[in-house]
């Protein structure tokens, strides 16, 4: 009888701690990392296809994304426009419009407010004028024309030596006090607007040796994960991505090619090389269904796949997903 309960205190304990395992999984009622930080984890095809269809379905025909970004904010825009041409029925269930008109296909609207900083300012990614990204998405959210916008997303450029702490976290704060749910811009007075905003956070991409120190991506990306996790915040982890190769392997040093003097090469462009397109992975794009491109900064399409399949991740967490 000792045997057996030993045994199964050993089972209990062990399960506690296994990834997935019904005892983990209790604790999905307060978020943790591994329910709100995209990072390269959840950046796979593989992780993708478990996510159910009809929160998929939800996500695509509910959310209306601004995104802003520059070039390396491509990776995220290019991934997206590609998936509908992966495998079949992605068409459909990933189908994306930059043309908000296009029903039945999520409204991901590139480029989206730049033109809306201050003619003194420069808010085309965060990594520019550094607070002007906070004023040019209250002018945004506060025009009528774009009142079914319910996502806002902004990328960086180099995030290295910007004040993550100091401008970034506190405009975000901000801008959820007043448009996030329950924020102070929400409700149907006059000035307000009814359809509550998530924002979605993003880590910096990676500087090859040029990663780790003060200011630099490794610790730009602890400030902006704590601050997620913490506030209960989605976030598109740009450094973990790529930072990891397809095995999970962390190359400190890398670069957002995938390129690692410690690798000796590029972690993934030999993946892609060494796989099947239209199977395990596909051409990114342009625009929807236009050129095939890679990511900007990319000679592989591996880094914007990856991010593409991190922002569903995020998206159907949004749309009411649980992530199990």
């Amino acid at each position: 009888m000792k045997k057996v309960i030993s045994g199964l205190i050993i089972l209990l304990i062990y399960t506690s701690f296994v990834p997935g395992s019904k005892a983990q999984n209790k604790k999905a009622g307060s978020l943790t990392e591994s329910s709100v930080i995209a990072n390269y984890t959840v950046a796979k095809d593989s992780v993708l296809r478990t996510i159910p269809k009809e929160y998929i379905n939800k996500a695509r025909t509910t959310l209306h994304i601004a995104y802003q970004h520059t070039s390396h904010g491509t990776h995220v825009a290019r991934g997206l426009f590609g998936l509908p041409d992966f495998k079949k029925g992605d068409d459909v269930l990933f189908g994306v419009t930059n043309n908000s008109t296009e029903q039945g296909k999520l409204d991901f609207r590139d480029l989206a407010l730049e033109n809306y900083a201050d003619k003194s300012t420069d808010a085309s990614d965060l990594s520019h004028d550094e607070t002007a990204f906070i004023h040019a998405t209250r002018k945004y959210l506060n025009d009528p024309e774009n009142a079914e916008i319910n996502v806002v997303m902004w990328s960086w450029c180099n995030i290295g030596g910007h004040e993550v702490a100091k401008n970034y976290l506190p405009g975000m704060d901000s801008l959820r006090a007043e448009y996030g749910q329950g924020g102070t811009k929400i409700g149907k007075g006059e000035g307000q607007r009814q359809n509550p905003v998530t924002f979605i956070f993003m880590t910096g991409h990676a500087n090859e040796n040029e990663n780790v120190g003060e200011g630099n991506p490794k610790d730009q990306a602890k400030l902006i994960l704590d601050y997620c996790i913490q506030n209960k915040q989605y976030c598109l982890d740009y450094y973990s991505i790529d930072t990891h190769d397809m095995k999970g392997n962390y190359w400190e040093d890398a670069g957002d090619d995938g390129n690692s003097v410690a690798y000796k090469g590029k972690f993934y462009s030999d993946w892609q090389d060494s796989h099947q397109k239209g199977i395990d992975w596909y051409e990114n794009k342009l625009s929807p269904g236009g050129e095939v491109e890679t990511g900007a900064h990319n000679t592989q399409h591996i880094t914007a796949n990856r991010k593409a399949f991190a922002m569903w991740w995020i998206l159907a967490r949004i749309a009411g997903w649980d992530g199990r």
